[in-house]
């Protein structure tokens, strides 16, 4: 059976470090911020936090969560953070014929310094050689996101993968993809349907703009047919078929923001595979993201398709509009 979606890109453990002894130093731009800490000091961790994560992993959970056939292509270790992973993936109904079990380097894994409710990631990848599997099933939609450094071979496959099967691609780009230059995205991007990038990523990809809208057009001018935007507590922005749109994010009390951005990302594919709009798909996205925000870690808060629509009923001054 054909899936819905198919999502390629790391898995990880997680482990969130609750902490009160720190500082926030901003520059007279208020993106540009530092969490300062002690040199060579013991710092007291008030909770820890370890579970599976990762944008990948992330984005296959939520979008089973909401109905989707999904399946993950990654690699796990051999050791006992992988068996972990794995078998979360199959609690979740996470298709995983296509997780490949490293028998020589180690499963991911981050630590998430969390002060005031935002979050500082450090990310180690294992230093793979990545490319998809000889046999891959064919999807509706493939979701390509965050991996280590050694990817072009990767994102040239993911390439092929949608040009032979006609799959719709969604680009949720990593750090390291990033990294690598304009030179190496736009293969990627000249394929790529939805693009999913937050307000720092779209300034490292195009360089600063004056506004949303101009972000928005500059990406869409390297192929995306749709961009969309995430800002944080400022909500989103999306461009789509000539038009603009913006939305906003409830007001709630914020636990703690890993995962936001995966969460919008599966909500609004599945919305675009049930059928619904851009600015409907936009409003599953910050209800999804809103949850997941309202919980430690970025899978605990996801929900189903009946929870999207039971949140929006308690807040439906949310919605998209036209700009």
């Amino acid at each position: 059976m054909k899936l819905d979606l198919l999502t390629v890109g790391d898995a990880t453990i997680d482990t969130f470090l609750f902490i009160h002894d720190a500082q926030i130093m901003c520059t007279l731009k208020k993106d540009a911020c530092q969490l300062c800490v002690n040199y060579a000091d013991k710092l007291p961790v008030e909770k820890i936090v370890r579970t599976v994560a990762g944008n990948a992993a992330n984005n296959s959970v939520g979008a089973a969560r909401l109905g989707l056939k999904t399946a993950l292509v990654t690699q796990l270790g051999d050791d006992n953070s992988g068996q972990w992973i794995y078998k979360k993936l199959r609690e979740e109904k996470v298709g995983t014929a296509c997780v490949v079990i490293d028998k020589k380097l180690e499963t991911n894994s981050s630590t998430v310094l969390s002060f005031k409710g935002e979050r500082t990631i450090f990310v180690y990848h294992a230093p793979r050689v990545y490319a998809l599997p000889k046999k891959i099933p064919r999807a509706r939609f493939i979701y390509y996101t965050s991996v280590g450094p050694k990817h072009s071979n990767l994102s040239a496959d993911v390439v092929r993968y949608v040009r032979s099967t006609g799959a719709l691609l969604a680009f949720n780009p990593g750090t390291h993809q990033i990294r690598a230059g304009l030179s190496t995205l736009k293969p990627v991007l000249g394929v790529c349907e939805i693009l999913f990038v937050n307000k720092e990523e779209a300034l490292r990809i195009v360089g600063e703009k004056k506004s949303m809208v101009e972000y928005l057009s500059a990406l869409h001018a390297l192929g995306p047919k749709t961009v969309v935007i995430t800002n944080g507590s400022d909500g989103a922005h999306a461009f789509d078929d000539g038009a603009f749109y913006q939305i906003g994010v409830p007001k709630i009390k914020v636990l703690e923001r890993t995962g936001a951005g995966d969460s919008f990302a599966s909500a609004f594919i599945a919305a675009r595979v049930y059928g619904k709009s851009v600015p409907e798909s936009l409003c599953w996205g910050t209800m999804n993201a809103t949850s997941v925000i309202m919980h430690v870690g970025p899978q605990e808060g996801l929900l189903s398709h009946a929870g999207i629509e039971s949140f929006h009923k308690k807040i439906k001054h949310v919605c998209a509009q036209k700009i």
